[in-house]
Protein backbone atom coordinates (compact mmCIF):
# COMPACT_ATOMS: atom_id res chain seq x y z
CA UNK A 1 0.00 0.00 0.00
CA UNK A 2 1.56 3.40 -1.08
CA UNK A 3 1.12 6.39 0.88
CA UNK A 4 0.37 9.83 -0.09
CA UNK A 5 0.25 13.43 1.16
CA UNK A 6 -2.00 15.61 1.25
CA UNK A 7 -0.78 18.24 -1.16
CA UNK A 8 -2.34 21.60 0.47
CA UNK A 9 -1.43 25.62 -0.04
CA UNK A 10 2.29 25.88 -1.58
CA UNK A 11 3.95 28.70 0.14
CA UNK A 12 6.62 30.81 -1.02
CA UNK A 13 10.03 30.92 1.49
CA UNK A 14 13.43 32.53 0.60
CA UNK A 15 16.40 30.44 1.29
CA UNK A 16 19.61 31.68 2.32
CA UNK A 17 23.09 30.62 4.27
CA UNK A 18 24.46 31.52 7.32
CA UNK A 19 27.96 29.64 7.93
CA UNK A 20 26.93 26.36 7.30
CA UNK A 21 23.72 26.29 7.60
CA UNK A 22 20.35 26.80 5.65
CA UNK A 23 17.31 28.70 6.85
CA UNK A 24 13.91 29.88 5.19
CA UNK A 25 11.50 32.95 5.95
CA UNK A 26 8.26 32.86 4.48
CA UNK A 27 8.67 35.43 1.70
CA UNK A 28 5.22 37.33 3.33
CA UNK A 29 7.65 38.62 6.05
CA UNK A 30 10.07 39.61 3.08
CA UNK A 31 10.00 43.20 1.60
CA UNK A 32 13.28 43.27 -0.36
CA UNK A 33 16.78 42.15 -0.56
CA UNK A 34 19.49 44.82 -0.29
CA UNK A 35 23.28 44.24 -1.81
CA UNK A 36 25.79 44.92 1.02
CA UNK A 37 26.58 49.05 1.47
CA UNK A 38 28.20 50.38 4.23
CA UNK A 39 26.54 50.81 7.52
CA UNK A 40 26.97 53.45 10.71
CA UNK A 41 27.42 52.14 13.92
CA UNK A 42 24.94 52.54 16.94
CA UNK A 43 26.64 53.14 20.15
CA UNK A 44 25.51 51.11 22.89
CA UNK A 45 23.47 49.07 20.52
CA UNK A 46 22.82 45.70 21.74
CA UNK A 47 26.11 43.28 20.35
CA UNK A 48 24.30 41.85 17.11
CA UNK A 49 22.64 45.11 15.74
CA UNK A 50 25.47 46.04 13.35
CA UNK A 51 24.21 49.49 13.06
CA UNK A 52 21.64 51.44 10.02
CA UNK A 53 21.35 52.35 6.58
CA UNK A 54 19.36 54.71 5.15
CA UNK A 55 16.76 53.29 3.06
CA UNK A 56 14.82 55.45 0.67
CA UNK A 57 15.24 58.15 3.16
CA UNK A 58 13.81 56.00 6.39
CA UNK A 59 16.19 54.49 8.79
CA UNK A 60 16.82 50.94 8.62
CA UNK A 61 18.32 49.06 11.53
CA UNK A 62 20.35 46.23 10.56
CA UNK A 63 20.95 42.92 12.14
CA UNK A 64 23.93 40.42 12.26
CA UNK A 65 22.04 37.20 11.91
CA UNK A 66 24.94 35.54 12.96
CA UNK A 67 25.99 37.22 16.03
CA UNK A 68 22.04 36.24 17.09
CA UNK A 69 22.05 32.95 16.55
CA UNK A 70 25.66 32.76 18.06
CA UNK A 71 27.71 31.99 15.40
CA UNK A 72 30.90 33.97 15.27
CA UNK A 73 30.86 36.89 13.08
CA UNK A 74 32.79 36.68 9.64
CA UNK A 75 34.40 39.62 7.12
CA UNK A 76 31.45 40.55 4.38
CA UNK A 77 31.43 38.92 0.93
CA UNK A 78 30.09 39.99 -2.36
CA UNK A 79 27.48 37.37 -1.69
CA UNK A 80 26.74 38.98 1.71
CA UNK A 81 23.13 40.81 1.78
CA UNK A 82 20.37 42.96 3.59
CA UNK A 83 17.17 41.03 3.49
CA UNK A 84 14.84 43.49 4.58
CA UNK A 85 11.94 41.99 6.80
CA UNK A 86 8.53 42.99 7.99
CA UNK A 87 8.42 41.94 11.71
CA UNK A 88 5.00 41.54 13.76
CA UNK A 89 6.15 43.22 16.97
CA UNK A 90 3.09 43.64 19.89
CA UNK A 91 0.45 43.76 16.67
CA UNK A 92 3.17 46.40 15.16
CA UNK A 93 4.66 45.73 11.95
CA UNK A 94 8.63 46.50 12.19
CA UNK A 95 10.76 47.20 9.40
CA UNK A 96 14.46 45.95 9.79
CA UNK A 97 17.13 44.66 8.00
CA UNK A 98 18.79 40.87 8.63
CA UNK A 99 22.50 40.41 7.06
CA UNK A 100 22.75 37.10 5.89
CA UNK A 101 25.98 35.50 4.31
CA UNK A 102 24.02 34.93 0.91
CA UNK A 103 20.88 34.29 -0.35
CA UNK A 104 20.15 31.14 -2.53
CA UNK A 105 16.32 30.62 -3.95
CA UNK A 106 12.45 31.00 -3.28
CA UNK A 107 11.09 27.63 -2.59
CA UNK A 108 7.82 26.35 -2.79
CA UNK A 109 6.32 24.09 0.25
CA UNK A 110 3.34 22.84 2.20
CA UNK A 111 2.50 22.67 5.37
CA UNK A 112 3.31 18.41 4.66
CA UNK A 113 6.26 19.48 3.39
CA UNK A 114 7.84 21.07 6.58
CA UNK A 115 8.65 18.91 9.64
CA UNK A 116 8.30 19.86 13.10
CA UNK A 117 12.07 21.37 14.88
CA UNK A 118 13.46 19.00 16.89
CA UNK A 119 13.05 19.84 20.75
CA UNK A 120 16.51 18.73 21.64
CA UNK A 121 19.85 18.51 19.87
CA UNK A 122 19.39 22.00 18.29
CA UNK A 123 21.74 24.60 18.26
CA UNK A 124 18.93 26.97 17.71
CA UNK A 125 16.19 27.74 20.13
CA UNK A 126 13.14 26.02 18.86
CA UNK A 127 10.77 29.11 19.31
CA UNK A 128 12.53 30.80 16.46
CA UNK A 129 12.10 27.79 13.87
CA UNK A 130 8.70 27.05 12.25
CA UNK A 131 10.24 23.79 10.86
CA UNK A 132 12.52 21.93 8.97
CA UNK A 133 12.76 20.77 5.74
CA UNK A 134 14.96 18.35 4.01
CA UNK A 135 16.21 18.77 0.81
CA UNK A 136 18.45 16.27 -0.98
CA UNK A 137 20.62 15.67 2.31
CA UNK A 138 20.33 18.27 3.43
CA UNK A 139 17.73 20.53 6.44
CA UNK A 140 17.13 23.81 5.54
CA UNK A 141 15.46 25.40 9.08
CA UNK A 142 12.12 27.64 8.61
CA UNK A 143 11.95 30.67 10.92
CA UNK A 144 9.28 31.72 12.19
CA UNK A 145 10.69 35.85 12.19
CA UNK A 146 8.55 37.36 14.52
CA UNK A 147 10.27 35.49 17.21
CA UNK A 148 14.03 35.33 16.29
CA UNK A 149 14.31 38.51 17.64
CA UNK A 150 12.52 39.64 20.94
CA UNK A 151 10.06 42.35 22.07
CA UNK A 152 12.94 43.83 24.26
CA UNK A 153 15.73 43.74 21.47
CA UNK A 154 13.64 44.61 18.81
CA UNK A 155 12.54 47.79 21.10
CA UNK A 156 16.35 48.85 21.53
CA UNK A 157 17.21 48.35 17.91
CA UNK A 158 13.95 50.77 16.93
CA UNK A 159 14.99 53.06 19.87
CA UNK A 160 18.83 53.68 18.73
CA UNK A 161 17.40 53.63 15.02
CA UNK A 162 14.67 56.43 15.81
CA UNK A 163 17.54 58.32 17.62
CA UNK A 164 20.04 58.08 15.36
CA UNK A 165 17.48 59.24 12.86
CA UNK A 166 16.31 62.19 15.13
CA UNK A 167 20.24 63.01 15.76
CA UNK A 168 20.60 63.10 11.98
CA UNK A 169 17.62 65.08 11.12
CA UNK A 170 18.78 67.57 14.21
CA UNK A 171 22.05 68.40 12.73
CA UNK A 172 20.46 68.44 8.81
CA UNK A 173 18.19 71.57 10.82
CA UNK A 174 21.27 73.10 12.32
CA UNK A 175 22.80 73.59 9.74
CA UNK A 176 20.18 74.45 7.23
CA UNK A 177 19.93 77.60 10.16
CA UNK A 178 23.19 78.38 9.72
CA UNK A 179 23.34 78.16 6.43
CA UNK A 180 19.84 80.69 6.06
CA UNK A 181 21.11 83.07 8.70
CA UNK A 182 24.80 83.28 6.63
CA UNK A 183 22.56 84.46 3.73
CA UNK A 184 20.43 86.60 5.95
CA UNK A 185 23.24 88.73 7.05
CA UNK A 186 24.30 89.21 3.39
Amino acid sequence: MSETKTVGTLKSYLSFELGNEMFAADVSKVLEILEMRPITKVPRAPSYMRGVINLRGSVLPVLDTRIKFGMKPKEDTVDTCIVVLNVTMDDEPLTLGALVDSVEEVLELTDNDIEPPPTIGSKFNPEYLNGMVKMDDNFIMVLNVDKVFSTDELIMATEAAEKKQADSEAKTDAENKQQKNKKEKK
